[in-house]
């Protein structure tokens, strides 16, 4: 008779149920694991004999099968561990097989039969409750998995523990959701003096998700005004929530079982590859644009970065989703997030600096800001340049809006975008607006839409171009609190188009 337990094999965020069958057969000793397992899931079954010798259980004298189905799909990671040994626990009549065959089952097994954490917890419960199956995971991941709700999470810390409570000697109560995390930002918009205009285009992104790129020449003040964006962006909703930690929760970063609300801040350094970047390597693991979903990916020295690291972010900006194609992995992540750049206006940094420019001027400028292609450059919503601040306004008494102020408005638009897109499940932000429903909800009044055509002759805007500034004047005009996108609304989203560099 063969013996059933269920995990899961992940593609991307998916959680796919994998089938244990575990048959102990008469025959010359053996122990086999098949269904297209890696090394780490091979290697399964000398943890799972030690654990049971742990617990002064004999393996008997026969040969012992352990098959993956569907045996075709890839099977990756430690976390094979727990459920083969419960599959061979029910097989050998130590637990009933009909509780065992009920378990999505992950963990990894020390050899003292500790149950060590994995990552996909939260992505595991998720698939355990849409099968109306119970989730049996470590101790540890116990807190992270009992977020869904709909799942009956069991969290023993040894493979002990398991025996005990499948008969009934010591049954173990259901796990408890983790805290929600909050972090204290201390940096604050009040601090930051002058760079009025740069602050008002950070606010109107926070509001919109618009992507943005800051240039500017060094100490201007770029990476302090990106680092208190944070600041100003509402706390994710419980949707948005569960989105963004079931990426994370697979790339092993979720605290103790506890969900953050605060959007997600990413800020890779310039030298980062590009699977590591937009996800890949050898398992396709998610990226920094994953990791960032729901919130701000600041990318510091934009063009430093690699032109082919560069060129991939142009379709994940369009689509909010990315595939990573690998040879033995084809896996797709969202990545729904507000890109921020911050540039140099060319190599040496003061370009605008008689005193400091280098000899080449202007070409400088022009070949290092030439590394940002057309198409990509095209893709950002707001451009702005960041002045130098005089050193003599620095002594001047703090006078600027703080973020608490800020964050207020930028939450009273995101309130009005969340109910204006209530009905479209691929939009929830004025960023997402397209096709028929851009032109509903941001078509301008006769005389704003007199000078965006006179803007789109004079200066060539591209079909995207013309789209972004409708986006970009609908969030201006929530966060004036006007139904109606207005004329004023159209000249400031024009102002932000079109004050660095023409159009491609």
């Amino acid at each position: 008779m063969v013996a059933l337990a269920y995990t899961v094999a992940f593609e991307g965020i998916e959680a796919r149920l994998v089938e244990v069958q575990c048959a102990v057969t008469p025959g010359i000793p053996a122990f086999s694991i098949v269904g297209l397992p890696d090394k780490a899931v091979s290697e399964a079954r000398e943890r799972v004999r030690a654990a049971l010798t742990a617990m002064a259980i004999a393996l008997p004298s026969k040969r012992i099968t352990v098959n993956l189905s569907p045996a075709d799909l890839p099977k990756e990671g430690s976390h094979f561990d727990l459920p083969i040994a419960l599959a061979l626990l029910a097989a050998l009549d130590i637990i009933p097989q009909d509780d065992a065959a009920q378990s999505v089952a992950l963990g990894e097994l020390s050899l003292d039969g500790t149950l060590v954490p994995v990552v996909g917890a939260l992505p595991a419960a998720m698939a355990a409750a849409e099968d109306n199956r119970t989730l049996l995971c470590p101790h540890a991941c116990g807190a992270e998995a009992a977020w869904v709700g709909a799942a009956n999470v069991i969290a023993p810390r040894t493979l002990a523990d398991v025996v005990r409570h499948y008969t009934g000697q010591s049954v173990l109560s259901p796990s408890e959701p983790g805290e929600v995390h909050r972090t204290s930002n201390s940096r604050d918009f009040s601090e930051v003096k002058g760079q009025e205009r740069a602050k008002r285009a950070l606010e109107i992104a926070a509001a919109g998700r618009h992507h943005l790129i800051m240039v500017g020449s060094p100490g201007s003040g770029k990476s302090m005004l990106a680092a208190r964006i944070p600041g100003i962006l509402p706390p994710l909703s419980p949707v948005e929530a569960l989105e963004t930690s079931m990426i994370h929760s697979l790339s092993g970063l979720l605290d103790e079982g506890g969900i953050n609300r605060e959007r997600p801040f990413r800020e890779p350094h310039h030298t980062a590859s590009m699977p590591a970047i937009v996800g890949g390597g050898r398992t396709a693991k998610p990226g920094e644009i994953s990791l960032a979903h729901n919130g701000v990916l600041f990318m510091d020295e934009f063009p430093e970065f690699a032109r082919t690291v560069l060129e991939t972010l142009r379709q994940p900006i369009e689509t909010g989703e990315v595939v990573v194609a690998r040879a033995n992995a084809h896996v797709r992540y969202p990545c729904r997030f507000m890109l921020i750049a911050a540039a140099n206006p060319c190599k040496c940094g003061y370009l605008s600096d008689p005193a400091r420019a280098c000899a080449r001027v202007p070409q400088c400028g022009d070949d290092y800001l030439g590394r940002i292609s057309g198409p990509l450059m095209d893709r950002f919503d707001l451009r702005i340049e960041v002045p130098p601040v005089a050193f003599t306004d620095l002594d001047l008494p703090q006078d600027g809006e703080s973020s608490a102020t800020i964050a207020e408005r930028v939450a009273g638009a995101r309130s009005l975008q969340e109910t204006r897109f209530s009905g479209h499940n691929n939009m929830r932000v004025n960023a997402d607006a397209e096709g028929r429903v851009l032109e509903e909800i941001a078509t301008p009044d006769t005389d704003g839409r007199d000078l965006l055509i006179k803007v789109a002759e004079r200066f060539g805007l591209s079909a995207r171009g013309y789209h972004r500034v409708l986006r970009v004047a609908r969030t201006i005009a929530d966060l004036d609190g006007s139904n109606d996108v207005r004329k004023p609304h159209v000249a400031e989203a024009v102002s932000y188009r079109l004050s660095m560099t023409k159009e491609v």
